[in-house]
């Protein structure tokens, strides 16, 4: 029975996920640049010094959380298993130039981002405690006025959130920590699930705070792991880019020289990395204590270059310099085993360690995105009841096989992107009008400092 399940699943899956949906991610992006004068990289270190360094027009400015912490909860939720497992998977189907085409489909994602974000603070509502609501289904119907559709989105939202952010984690967590320490898995379920629900009870406010002190540390630390190895090997980087970007129009690394796969994997595992065009980090955007609208887009704009031009690159340049992709391990094996053998004694461990600090980060994130969703389907009165289903779900992601669940949370990922995407195409001109209304500030900004 399960076994038809999963063949149904991956029927739907391989629809939902197909080239239609990826052309169509990928040309929002390709569109969005256009509009926008390719404001993501005309833009991007001032994005940067926004996010960490904030702006003094922010500190009076209404929101929940900073800027900062708006950008940490995200890229919470996007540095994940996608950053190990998932870049690692590409390269294994897609061969190493599917790490190009995960770069492309980032450079134009940024420009989603941002569209996503601007248009997730404008639409924004306060509720009666003082606090933010936002996202796609409040641009969707808000904007275009299509109510049924955003209810669809958040439908999906709500319960993707189960799957790809809270037990498809935990069930990574507890299998890395049982490999690598022996750890059983009830008690990774249950430190898990303790640890989890003590910040989710707390809110956005308490998940900023959190992923602000969690997020730096650790995309740092595996990102020095990552060049330790680089520098340690320095006679491997040269050919290993060199053959991501001749493997990227050659397909020479797949079967058949398939190009066509090699686009598909990389950007599909691209968009599974930073969530470009799916509509769960506007959510978090919506909660930024921001001036306009596009002060926040730029640094959700970041999130998208450092989760894959920056984390993702990592894996993938190691992988493809570890040379030890074909015919063997996938996943996150693959990665560790390929930090193993340039760090032996202590590169798996890293792995392992990294597993644990992306997971439980993309669980918080995860957790403020689905209670959201369901708050606009059933009433903010309704989330104390799905934080209690969500923190449980944490402890059963971790101690069952989840094979079923990764597919139906593969297909809910998916679903999510097309009445988002639909709402971003159709209000791309309210992001172009406020664009040029926060660009006439930032030159009013300039020349005062100029001038003073």
């Amino acid at each position: 029975m399960q076994e038809q399940l999963m063949n149904i699943i991956g029927a739907i899956s391989d629809v939902v996920w197909g080239i239609p949906t990826l052309v169509l991610i990928l040309g929002t992006g390709l569109y969005l640049t256009v509009r926008l004068g390719f404001l993501q990289f005309r833009s991007l270190f001032y994005g940067l010094k926004l996010a960490f360094s904030p702006s003094r027009q922010d500190k009076k400015s209404e929101g929940d959380i900073s800027h900062f912490e708006a950008l940490t909860t995200a890229l919470a939720a996007t540095i994940g298993t996608g950053n190990i497992a998932g870049v690692a998977t590409a390269v294994v189907l897609g061969g190493p130039g599917a790490v190009f085409w995960m770069w492309i489909s980032a450079l134009f994602g940024m420009a989603t981002k941002y569209a996503e974000a601007i248009l997730a603070v404008k639409y924004r509502e306060k509720n009666s405690k003082g606090q933010f609501s936002g996202g796609p289904m409040y641009y969707i119907e808000k904007g275009l006025g299509l109510k049924w559709l955003a209810v669809l989105f958040a439908f999906f939202g709500a319960f993707a959130a189960f799957g790809i952010g809270n037990m498809v984690q935990s069930n990574s967590v507890s299998l890395a920590l049982d490999e690598a320490f022996d750890v059983p898995l009830w008690i990774t379920g249950l430190i898990l699930t303790f640890a989890a629900g003590l910040v989710i009870i707390g809110g956005i406010r308490a998940i900023g705070r959190v992923t602000a002190f969690i997020v730096p540390f650790m995309a740092l630390f595996y990102v020095a792991a990552g060049i330790l190895i680089m520098i340690l090997n320095w006679e491997l980087v040269p050919g290993a880019v060199a053959f991501i970007f001749t493997d990227a129009f050659t397909g020479q690394a797949v079967a058949g020289g398939a190009v066509g796969a090699v686009i598909r994997w990389g950007v599909a595992r691209g968009v599974f990395s930073n969530e470009a065009g799916l509509g769960s980090a506007p959510i978090a955007a919506a909660a930024a204590r921001t001036d306009y609208p596009g002060r926040q887009a730029l640094v959700s704009m970041t999130q998208v270059f450092i989760d894959t031009i920056i984390v993702c690159s990592i894996t993938g340049i190691v992988i493809v310099m570890g040379d030890m992709y074909i015919g063997g391990e996938d996943g996150s094996a693959l990665t560790s085993a390929t930090f193993e053998f340039f760090l032996s004694g202590f590169g798996g461990m890293i792995v392992s360690i990294g597993i644990v600090f992306f997971a439980f980060s993309t669980i918080l994130g995860w957790s403020y995105y689905g209670e959201k969703c369901f708050g606009y389907i059933f009433s903010e009165k309704a989330i104390p009841f799905y934080r209690v289903a969500f923190v449980a779900a944490i402890f059963v992601g971790a101690v069952v096989e989840l094979d079923l669940v990764w597919g139906i949370a593969d297909v809910m990922n998916g679903l999510m992107a097309i009445p988002n995407l639909i709402g971003l195409l159709g209000l791309t001109g309210v992001v172009v009008a406020e664009t040029n209304r926060f660009v006439k500030v930032m030159r009013e900004e300039k020349e005062r400092d100029l001038r003073s």
